[in-house]
């Protein structure tokens, strides 16, 4: 038989059918009344009412669930100015307003960390020109993939603006800076909570005690919410008996700083060269982004502390967290995941991070500040305008993002994972009060010298001590001339970079070989690191004179 023309091939595989888009005769999924605006998932169409009461149910929900914030509690509200941290200002905000159904019963403040520095150029660098690909030379060690996970750039160099020309340090102008500060006033002012604008320059003025983790109240029972939530409705309601009004959204309670103007001056022009020169010293663009990160994580904890706050709301939200995730595990954090993307993160004692915006989508995030015109303000991050594979966090954002767009649920099963991770240390050094802790990031060191299956337990065996005890001399013996001072410099190492480096944790060990010199940190920094070392040594050493209580000695005591 003639099969000219006859095609006996397996049919063309058609196109997946396209979500459902709201017609005139779809209702919203809620009310089935009311015609839908948006569409947050396929098929989950909502009205304006409908989609605004089960925004605010989540952020109410994520809240009541953990019970972590009790009435009357300071907690400081940490604002970026992003899409996602506005809307966890604006949901307080009308938590606290008085046709609220169950109105927020702690005491709200608002920080907004001015990153955007003025980056002037340093010394030896030549700028990357639009058309001429020019590298500076003044960095000659090559990142290629296998070492950083980064496409390499030719000549194994980066270019200049990713080495210190984009967002924090990003070349911002005065003028820049200011008209970005003016235009986060009348926000803040529209919102009526005390409000703390600092820059991030400010660092350079913290001191070492920053650093170290105060001690951490106990986890109150289930009891001890309820109890303080009857005892400060009582106190309301005494109040209102008195005829005297109740404080609307904290004001009465907590005082407005006297001078708001102050808190909007400029940093000193010293500090600003400094943190300029600081982030052209970093080589990658990952590791500023840490550095970033880790600054501003220790300017708002400062602020908080120094004001009275308990806790910290951050607006980090689903999206976000399952990018962080992945990030994290790229750089060698998987330890500390629960910390670094749970509800809670009490990893520095008496402040507490939060995180009541984790159950909310970007996709949601946006649709809520489009419809209820929620403001906000646009500020250059580090990686703004930086290619895909600039970063870690570039790649790894681009990726999740591309496979949420093909594959809808990546970024809740990502999220959903996040959840089941536990916030327990194995037994060890690192499980009581006053175990060692990250240098940076403040994470309790889960240092086991025994493991060399890891890349940290190789690191940590190979350095199993950070002190270098030097012979004793004559003047080290009793009757010895101790004050000529010839045995301090027994508590330092030859190299400072190598004790520093010894006192933080994997991933950022990491990143801190991506800064040449350890000179440009702030000095909080390098003074609290000398003074671990230097108790460390003073501990060695009593640890040697003190007499132990033998086993009969305890039993008889």
């Amino acid at each position: 038989m003639c099969q000219v023309g006859e095609d006996y091939g397996e049919p063309a595989p058609r196109e997946p059918p396209s979500a459902p888009r709201p017609s005139r005769e779809q209702k919203c999924v809620k009310c089935r009344e009311a015609q839908p605006v948006v569409v947050i998932r396929a098929g989950d169409a909502f009205c304006r009412g409908c989609f605004k009461a089960f925004y605010i149910h989540k952020f109410r929900a994520m809240l009541g669930k953990n019970r972590l914030i009790f009435p009357g509690e300071k907690v400081l509200l940490a604002w970026s100015g992003g899409p996602s941290s506005s809307s966890m200002v604006w949901q307080v905000l009308e938590g606290l307003s008085q046709d609220s159904a169950k109105r927020l019963r702690f005491v709200p403040g608002v920080i907004f960390v001015d990153g955007t520095c003025a980056l002037r150029l340093a010394p030896g660098r030549i700028p990357f020109r639009k058309g001429k690909r020019q590298i500076s030379h003044s960095s000659s060690r090559k990142h290629g993939p296998a070492e950083r996970g980064l496409e390499g750039f030719p000549g194994g160099r980066w270019p200049h603006t990713l080495l210190g020309s984009t967002g924090a340090a990003c070349g911002r102008s005065p003028e820049e800076r200011a008209k970005t500060l003016a235009e986060v006033k009348p926000i803040l002012q529209a919102i009526g909570f005390p409000w703390h604008v600092v820059a991030l320059e400010e660092v350079f003025s913290l001191s070492p005690s920053v650093l170290r983790c105060s001690s951490q109240e106990p986890a109150a029972p289930e009891e001890a919410y309820k109890a303080a939530v009857d005892s400060f409705l009582r106190q309301q309601h005494v109040l209102g008996a008195g005829g005297g009004p109740g404080p609307a959204h904290g004001e009465e309670q907590l005082p407005q700083p006297r001078n708001r103007q102050s808190l909007l001056r400029p940093p000193a022009a010293a500090q600003t060269e400094a943190l300029s020169h600081l982030f052209c010293s970093v080589r990658t663009l990952t590791a500023k982004e840490e550095l970033l990160q880790t600054l501003r994580a220790h300017l708002i904890l400062h602020v908080a502390r120094a004001h009275g706050y308990s806790k910290v709301m951050t607006g980090d939200s689903c999206t976000r967290l399952a990018i962080k995730l992945m990030t994290n595990l790229a750089l060698g954090r998987g330890a500390f995941l629960a910390w670094d993307t749970g509800f809670s993160d009490e990893r520095h004692g008496d402040v507490v991070v939060v995180r009541p915006m984790r159950e909310h989508t970007l996709k949601e995030v946006a649709f809520y500040n489009r419809l209820f015109s929620v403001p906000s303000v646009f500020t250059p991050a580090v990686n703004t305008k930086a290619p895909e594979k600039a970063s870690i966090h570039r790649l790894m954002e681009a990726f999740i993002l591309r496979l949420q767009t093909q594959f809808p649920s990546t970024v809740s099963t990502v999220y959903r994972t996040s959840e089941k991770l536990v916030k327990a240390p194995r037994d060890g050094p690192a499980t009581g009060d006053h175990s060692p802790r990250c240098l940076l990031c403040m994470c309790a060191l889960d240092i086991d010298a025994a493991d060399s299956a890891t890349a940290f337990g190789v690191q940590t065996s190979s350095h199993p001590s950070q002190i270098q005890l030097t012979p004793q001399g004559p003047c080290c013996f009793p009757g010895g001339p101790r004050a000529q001072g010839c045995c301090q410099g027994a508590s330092r190492r030859e190299d400072p970079q190598a004790c520093i480096v010894e006192q933080l944790c994997y991933g950022c060990r990491v990143n801190m070989k991506d800064l040449p010199s350890l000179e440009p940190l702030p000095q909080y920094i390098l003074a609290e690191a000398q003074l671990r070392t230097q108790r460390a040594w003073v501990l060695a050493e009593l640890r040697d004179c003190l007499i132990e209580d033998s086993d009969d000695e305890v039993g008889q005591s």
